[in-house]
Order: structure tokens, then C-alpha cells, then sequence
């Protein structure tokens, strides 16, 4: 559809973290901070920004997909609500790892035209608000005082829902309306590797790499990026990540890849 692929579903942009520990407060402290004792618990919340751009194809209501190409800028003009934030704890054995996105945007398009010597027009609002979360258990496999890796296992939940109306109008008095609903909630079992790389300064490198499949046919997420203990309870993330997944189902279709930079902030405790 015209004007910045207005039939879009927004979802998000979407989520960052950075952080398997949050706690070293400065390079000569990376080996604590990394190898940590067994049932010290140690917590971090990282609320971020993704600026991800979209690719792909969505079909609602059982027609053709429509293919998708959509910068950041596109989808942020829509854009309404949007929140993201990471959750994570670790022992320096076993973690838990949650990742949240929500987002709501509304698109308006109207195409005019003369039929019948009567300017007629048709007018479409849709709204689409979007749920990505993921859960995961984690179990470090590796730990030194400059490398970690864990190994994830868990679930990811993805919420999506349409909202469209539509009027037809001929010289400005609407002569028909109609509106409709469409959309899909899924999950998909997933696994994944995490790595976080201390180096001699307060600088830290970060990645992860997770797929998995069940409703969709698959889904995966990538991401890579550096972070700056600040201090010793909060560190600053930026790097890239590259999220897609291909669902089909009933006449819905989702067949996306969101990538984009991110950008955040870690609160360790």
C-alpha cells in the first residue's frame, strides 16, 4: 500500500541488553565480576531504544502478502507507544533472561478518485499494537576473568493484532463503511549462546545468538555490541541486532526481519 508501506505492522523496535553481569565497576575488577561465587545472586534492568528497520511480507484476512520495506524513520512517524526493557539474573552458574517489547502504531492513508464524473474516496485507519517476550534459563559453560558463555534455553511469545477501518466517501459524504480485525498470538520454543568479552579498561564487548521453532516455521535473533562500566552500577550498551521470524497461519502472515542499531542503558544491583 502507498505512502511508506502504510499497511504495516509495526512491530517494534525492539530490544537490546548488554549485560550478563552488570557489576564490574572498573577493569581491575573484570575477574570478580566475571567469575562470580556460586548463589550471589547479582541482578540487572536495562531499559534500551532499537531503531530497527523492516523487511518482509504480511498478509491479513487471507490475501496475497503484502511485501513490507520500511526504514526506522518510516515506522517512527506512525509510532504511538513503544517500550522495551531487558531483565536478567545470574549466580555466576545459572540465569534466568527476559526480554520485553510492546509497541502501537497507527497508519492513515487516502486514495482518491473520480468515478463516474463523482470524486469518490476511500479512507483506511489501521492500528497495530505488537508483544514480543522472551524467557529463558541460562547456564554458564565457561567462565575466566576475561571470557563467559552461557548456553539458553526457553520460550519466546509473539502477540500481534490489526485493527483496520475503512470509509468510502463520494463528494465528501461517506457512503460505506467497514472494519475488521486480524492478527495471531504464537510461541516458539527457542535455544541460544550468549558471550561477554572484559578487557583491560572499562570497555566490554557483548553477544548472543538465539533461533528456535514451533508455531512459526522459525525464528531467529542476533545481536553484537560494546558497552562502558560508568560506574559500578551502571554501564552504557550501543551495538546492532538483527531479529526475524516466518509465521503462516489461518491467512495471517508474518514473514519479517527487523535489524537495526540499539542503544541503552544497565542498572546492576
Amino acid at each position: 500500500m502507498a505512502n511508506k508501506g502504510k499497511l504495516t505492522v509495526s512491530l517494534l523496535i525492539g530490544g537490546l541488553l548488554a549485560a550478563l553481569e552488570p557489576g564490574a565497576a572498573r577493569a581491575a575488577d573484570a575477574q570478580e565480576n566475571v567469575v562470580q561465587p556460586v548463589n550471589e545472586w547479582r541482578f540487572a534492568i536495562a531499559p534500551y531504544f532499537w531503531a530497527a528497520g523492516m523487511n518482509g511480507d504480511v498478509g491479513l484476512f487471507g490475501r496475497e502478502p503484502v511485501p513490507l520495506d520500511m526504514s526506522f524513520g518510516d515506522i517512527f512517524d506512525d509510532l504511538r507507544f513503544g517500550g522495551m526493557l531487558v531483565a536478567e539474573a545470574h549466580n555466576g552458574t545459572w540465569g534466568l533472561f527476559g526480554d520485553l517489547i510492546y509497541a502501537k502504531t497507527e497508519s492513515d492513508t487516502t486514495i482518491t478518485r473520480t468515478v463516474a464524473a463523482v470524486p469518490t474516496s476511500l479512507s483506511a485507519t489501521l492500528e497495530t499494537s505488537s508483544f514480543t517476550g522472551t524467557l529463558m534459563g541460562e547456564y554458564r559453560i565457561y567462565g575466566s576473568g576475561t571470557v563467559s558463555l552461557d548456553v539458553m534455553a526457553g520460550a519466546r511469545i509473539w502477540s500481534v493484532d490489526n485493527d483496520i477501518n475503512a470509509v468510502v466517501a463520494a463528494s465528501g459524504v461517506p457512503v460505506a463503511e467497514w472494519s475488521g480485525s486480524d492478527g495471531a498470538t504464537w510461541v516458539d520454543p527457542m535455544i541460544g549462546l550468549k558471550a561477554r568479552f572484559e578487557t583491560a579498561t572499562p570497555w566490554f564487548f557483548n553477544a548472543w545468538g538465539m533461533m528456535g521453532t514451533g508455531s512459526s516455521d522459525i525464528s531467529w535473533d542476533v545481536l553484537a555490541g560494546a558497552g562502558y562500566q560508568w560506574t559500578d552500577k551502571v554501564s552504557l550498551v550501543a551495538g546492532y541486532r538483527a531479529l526475524g521470524v516466518d509465521y503462516n497461519d489461518d491467512g495471517f502472515v508474518y514473514d519479517m526481519v527487523q535489524h537495526g542499531p540499539y542503544t541503552g542503558l544497565i542498572f546492576g544491583f
